[in-house]
């Protein structure tokens, strides 16, 4: 769905996939939600059963051959500290006068104040999945062969894993303090959602498979350098040009990490292709999670699908994206045009390479129902429970 057309759709829709139904939880970013909107707070939803260690012991080998690979191909994406941009490269300076920074505070809550109460939604998740970076870095390092077994391993794999969460913990540092001196959100509903959310931890259905892992971080990178993108150009046309280079600048290194997972991807594709189409086409059934798809505020049980429908209106995420994507790594890593798989391996080939345009038919069909539908909106704890759209 574009992002001028109507979202509400989202209520009482039951979609449903070539391979079984998308649930609440199946998109980064869902733009499939079915959902009826309740008042009553509740837990975050329990865990479907998890399928772990699923990779058979020999394919730890593989990895344990790629580390030269992997020393020359991925680290170098990393870039050193000392060339790397900080948080406080775009914020209001404290070393300055007294006087001066508080200017500079004043300067930017006057950018801010125009910026519409949906856009602060959208940004507020963006930042609330950032902040849950530990979670992410546990998830990697449970994966069998690439894991860092001590902490401090000098294995490319882990460096490559401490780095890359370096990296990415300079965004939700950047994105919390804006928004704390915007005084446009409720901080402390926020610092109570990243809490919740650290200690729902995550459930992407990686299995501890580096070959499902390195699948589901090639989608998921790729997914936040367009959101972030996305949330860049909506800060521009608001006429707060500091926050479109913040989440420019955001985008872009989600850009950098992307090509190294799905370079990762790609060796995976040469050295054992039936395995490596095989954990793409399960990955794809099972739906690309969020990384915060246990979001919860600790009032709204709800509150990441809700959050997913204001985005999707926006068009900061949306079902057209989840096919772009799709078919930009169908077409990165060419999945076309490979040959000589297994009977098995083919099998998931083809619905692959097949799946995007069901998608899309089926958002048209979603569309047209949205249209009949009226309007619903919901109060966001985050931005002191005002009402938006979704």
């Amino acid at each position: 769905m574009h992002a001028g057309a109507s979202s509400s759709y989202l209520r009482n829709l039951q979609w449903a996939q070539p391979n079984g139904p998308i649930s609440p939880k199946t998109l980064p970013l869902n733009p499939y939600v079915s959902f009826r909107v309740s008042a009553v707070a509740a837990p975050p939803p329990q865990l479907k059963f998890q399928r772990t260690h699923s990779m058979p012991p020999e394919k730890v080998e593989i990895f344990k051959s790629l580390e030269g690979w992997a020393s020359k191909s991925v680290l170098p994406l990393l870039k050193p500290v000392d060339q790397c941009w900080q948080p406080q490269d775009f914020l209001p300076d404290p070393a300055k006068t007294r006087e001066e920074f508080f200017d500079q505070v004043r300067q930017l809550r006057d950018r801010t104040v125009e910026i519409p109460d949906e856009y602060f939604v959208v940004l507020v998740g963006d930042m609330i999945t950032e902040d849950a970076l530990p979670t992410y870095q546990t998830m990697i390092n449970t994966l069998d062969g690439v894991k860092d077994e001590t902490g401090a391993s000098s294995s490319p794999w882990a460096q490559w894993t401490r780095a890359w969460t370096a990296e990415e913990n300079r965004h939700g540092d950047l994105l919390r303090t804006y928004l704390y001196l915007t005084g446009r959100v409720d901080m402390t509903m926020i610092e109570r959602t990243v809490q919740y959310l650290i200690g729902a931890g995550m459930d992407p259905g990686t299995e501890n498979s580096p070959y499902l892992g390195f699948v589901y971080t090639s989608f998921q990178e790729r997914a936040t350098f367009v959101s972030h993108g996305n949330t860049a150009r909506m800060a521009k046309e608001s006429g707060d040009p500091v926050l479109a280079r913040i989440c420019g600048t955001i985008a872009s290194d989600e850009k950098r990490h992307e090509n190294a997972y799905s370079k990762i991807v790609e060796k995976l594709l040469e050295v054992d292709p039936n395995n490596a189409m095989l954990a793409i086409a399960d990955m794809m059934r099972k739906k690309i999670t969020m990384p915060a798809h246990l979001m919860y505020d600790g009032r709204d049980p709800m509150i990441f699908e809700h959050f997913s429908a204001v985005a999707q209106r926006l068009g900061v995420y949306t079902a057209d994206d989840y096919a772009d994507i799709l078919e930009f790594l169908i077409g990165r890593w060419r999945l076309e045009k490979m040959v000589g798989l297994s009977a098995e391996a083919q099998r998931a080939q083809n619905y692959v390479c097949g799946l995007a345009p069901r998608i899309r038919k089926l958002q048209e069909r979603a569309d047209d129902r949205a249209r009949k539908m009226e309007p619903q909106s919901v109060k966001f704890s985050w931005i002191f429970n005002k009402e938006v759209l979704l």
